[in-house]
Formats: C-alpha cells, structure tokens, sequence
C-alpha cells in the first residue's frame, strides 16, 4: 500500500469523509508561496495554508529561530515556570498590540484561545458581583473554531448545526449587512441593539470577527459597525471581544482589522500569522481592568491551563514572526495584492453564475451561485499549479502577503478559469465546508 493509498483508507482530513473523500495531494517540501509535490511540481498556495503562512513558507529566520530554540529547550510545562521566549514573545505582542491589550494568556490553538476570551468575560461579570451574566452575544455569518464553545458562538445555522444538541445556547445577532466601501445605514446594527435591549443583563460580552467575517461567510462589513458594538457594550456592561486570528496581521490591510475602525476590544484573539504559519500557537490579550477584575474576585486565579501553553519552540518561532512583522512594509505590499486582484477579479461580476465578487485587503472572494464539480477544481489547480480551497460557494484567495504581483496574476486566472467552469456540487456539499 502506498502512503497515499494508506492515508485515503485511514486518515481523515478536514470536513473530509472516510469514503468518496476528495483527493489529497502529497506535499514533501514548501518554500515561499509555493508548496512543492512529491513528482516535482510546485503549487502556488493561494490561501497560505489556511491563512496563516503570511511571510511563506521556511521563512529562513523562524526556521533558524526554532532551531536555536530545540537546541535549549524544546518544551517545559508553564504551570510553576516560565522562560525567555515566553516572556520575550509577551513584550513583543503587547508593544505590538492596540494600546492597552498588554495582559497575556498564551494558548496553543486559535479555537482555544476564544474558548480563554469566552471564560475570561464570563469570569470577569463573576468577579463583578454578574454571576447571572454567562452568555455571549454574537454574529450571524461567524465562525470562531472548532471547539464546542467556539461552535456555540460560530452561525447558528452554519456548518456546525449537527451538534446543536451539545452546544451551550447564545444569543445572535444578525450579520452585518452593511458592505464594507457601502455607505453606512444606522438600521444595519438594530439588530445588534435589539438582542442587547432584550437580553443584555445575561450577556459577559459581545464577539465578533472585526470587519471580515470569514470561513462561514467571506464578508467585508462596514467598520462603522464596530463602533456602535463599542458603544453599546459600554453602556450596557458586556466587555467587547475581537477574534483577529483570520483577520489580523494586515490580512485586511492594516496590522489589525479593528484599526479600520479606530476601536479597540476589551479582549482579543490573535493565532494562524503569529509564527508566520511555522509553529501552532495562539494568544488572548486582555486589558488591566480585565484581567485586575479577575485577579481580584474568586477564585483569583483564571480557570484555564493548557498543556503546551507557551510551548518554547513555538513562543520562538513567534518572536521571529513579529519581528518581520515588524521590519516589513506589509501595509504597501497588501494594497498592491487588493489593486491587483480588484482589476482581474471584478470583471467577473458580469459572469451569469457569479453572485459578487469582494476584495479587501489580501482576501478576494468570488461569490458564485454553485460551485464547479470536484472534477473541475482539480482540474484548474493542476492546470494552473495554483492551490484553491473552495468551500460551500466561495471561491477565494488569502496568499502570503509577500506575494508579488506575477504571483497575484497567476492566482487571478485560475479563479477566473474556476469561476467560469459550469455549476457542479451543491453549496451545502461539507466536502466545501472549511
């Protein structure tokens, strides 16, 4: 039995079934933006690796940066220690970070690190004399992992619905309908402050995934809307939670897609860019009020501990991300991935079975009404050597954010060349589901 043989009879992957599964490629080497195949081939990985391979893959400086770490240390458990990379990563996050958001809980997946922010604002209402308040308020058309709490907070009616009978039950608001260049219309948050009217002496806090809504929904909303949700949790006493991990690192443009609206959160996650997509690892930042709250009611510790929480390789690998992040002008080179996918992708719109075509930042997506068949998204990756994860009826880019614009034109066509393919598999295939 080949690997690939033994991998389709016993490995699951990703939304993949067991049986009829779709075909898996066997990657031996990435360098850059492109992932290199067992027969020599090299795909351009057009969505970073699930969005997290922002500076492309081996970046020499993370790779060096772990390997210097292995040779030290390679894990320690932080219950009852602590380490340089540890502490060194801290300071480089808050520095990094909006101002004010410098309290630090490492964690070692993106879906963890919002179940930490979901406890937090619910430990924090506790400590305030709120134990009645131990619900979250948040949006339709998100998604915030995996996890169950994280499931309990993504789109009700999303792809998480089958385990509906394990989830705690939250409170939703509509998704923002406002279009993130359209004009703003106060009525697009009614039915923000409507579930606040109603439900607001339950709510810890209000999440959401600032200006992008991704993998439920791949939607740009106006910034505008994070404002009033600031507005509104101030005055009714919920804490405001940003989930960054897609969005931030100048997915959206600028380091944080928050900043398109000049609001910073009480609590916010970060992860997939972190290490630059090297290492798994994840953080929540907390305000002083936060985490002062929490240290001051009972119990006085926060009730979470992972087990490679702060894992020495990955704090390594991270202290190396945010130092390029640092040193590079990803803000410039991001406005050129959205100007040049904006001038190959918008024409599309006039295509019959294209239902709107969306660009902000380095994230371009092309709505259709159905999606090709398997058959043909193969088809085009292998024609074009471009890497496309298309799920329920998107067809999307997210690239490394050092690609360049030849790279931005080969991803375009394959797009172009999928999105012209005839309908095939139906949007609710899980086969599509990220």
């Amino acid at each position: 039995m080949t690997p690939l043989e033994y991998d389709r009879a016993f490995i699951w992957h990703p939304y993949a079934s067991l049986k009829d599964a779709p075909p898996v490629r066997m990657a031996r080497a990435a360098s850059g933006v492109e992932i290199e195949l067992e027969d020599g081939r090299r795909l351009v990985d057009a969505v970073s690796s699930w969005w997290c391979v922002a500076h492309g893959h081996n970046h020499p400086a993370i790779v060096e940066a772990i390997r210097r770490q292995s040779e030290k240390m390679c894990h320690v458990m932080f219950g009852g220690f602590t380490h340089e990379p540890a502490v060194v990563l801290a300071e480089k996050l808050a520095s990094f970070a909006p101002s004010g958001l410098d309290r630090v809980f490492f964690a070692d997946s993106g879906s963890i690190s919002v179940e930490v922010a979901a406890k937090m604002a619910i430990q924090y209402q506790t400590a305030l004399g709120h134990p009645e308040r131990r619900r979250i308020l948040a949006l339709k058309g998100g998604y915030h992992g995996d996890t169950s709490l994280c499931m309990a907070l993504s789109d009700p009616d999303g792809m998480h619905t089958l385990f509906k009978g394990i989830m705690t039950s939250h409170f939703f608001a509509d998704k923002p309908s406002c279009p993130f260049r359209g004009e703003w219309v106060p009525s697009c948050a009614r039915s923000l402050a409507n579930a606040i009217d109603e439900h607001g002496a339950e709510i810890a806090a209000i999440v959401c995934e600032p200006v992008f809504q991704a993998a439920n929904a791949m939607n740009f909303y106006n910034p505008q809307y994070l404002r009033e949700m600031r507005r509104l949790c101030d005055e009714c006493g919920a804490l405001l939670i940003f989930d960054e991990i897609a969005a931030g690192f100048h997915r959206t443009g600028p380091r944080w897609a928050q900043d398109h609206a000049s609001v910073t959160p009480d609590i916010m996650t970060v992860g997939k860019a972190l290490t630059g997509g090297h290492m798994t690892l994840a953080a929540t930042l907390a305000s002083a009020r936060v985490a002062d709250t929490i240290s001051n009611g009972r119990p006085s510790a926060f009730m979470h501990g992972p087990t490679y929480m702060a894992n020495p390789l990955a704090c390594a690998a991270a202290c190396a991300s945010l130092d390029i992040f640092a040193s590079s002008n990803y803000a410039t080179n991001v406005k050129r991935i959205e100007d040049a996918f904006a001038k190959r992708l918008m024409p599309l719109k006039s295509h019959p079975n294209i239902v709107d075509v969306r660009v902000l930042g380095a994230a371009a997506v092309v709505e259709v009404e159905r999606l090709p068949s398997q058959a043909d998204i193969s088809d085009v990756i292998d024609a074009h050597n471009v890497w496309l994860r298309p799920f329920c009826n998107f067809i999307y880019a997210m690239p490394p954010l050092v690609s360049d614009e030849r790279t931005i034109d080969r991803i375009s066509l394959a797009i172009m060349d999928l999105a012209g393919r005839p309908p095939g598999c139906a949007p609710s295939d899980p086969d599509f589901h990220e």
